[in-house]
């Protein structure tokens, strides 16, 4: 695992690679918002929702009463991912990094 995080984002890191694991979806993701709160998730694939990690992990923080974010890990994704137009459209600033199953960043 990666030490070139920090302390708090490598506690992203590690909450999205276990939701990548409890899903078995392929991707995982967790963000922090305004207040130090973590929330993650893993790719939803239904007949009627269909949704990403990052997408998961914004949408389970909005509902719990986040205004903002400090910071996402997304593992097995990338820029194209539509959860980082949700990401932007509350914390233009907010951390965002990609990084491998195996924690290895892709990109920071």
């Amino acid at each position: 695992m990666t030490t070139e995080l920090g302390e708090e984002n490598t506690k992203l890191l590690v909450l999205a690679r276990g939701a990548l694991a409890r899903t078995e979806s392929g991707e995982g993701a967790a963000v922090r918002d305004l207040d130090g709160r973590s929330y993650a998730a893993g790719a939803t694939r239904l007949n009627s929702l269909t949704l990403t990690a990052l997408q998961g992990a914004v949408a389970v923080a909005v509902s719990s009463g986040a205004r903002g974010f400090e910071a996402a890990v997304v593992v097995g994704g990338d820029h194209t991912d539509p959860g980082v137009a949700a990401l932007r459209e509350l914390s233009a600033e907010a951390t965002l990094v990609f990084a491998r199953p195996d924690g290895s960043v892709i990109e920071e």
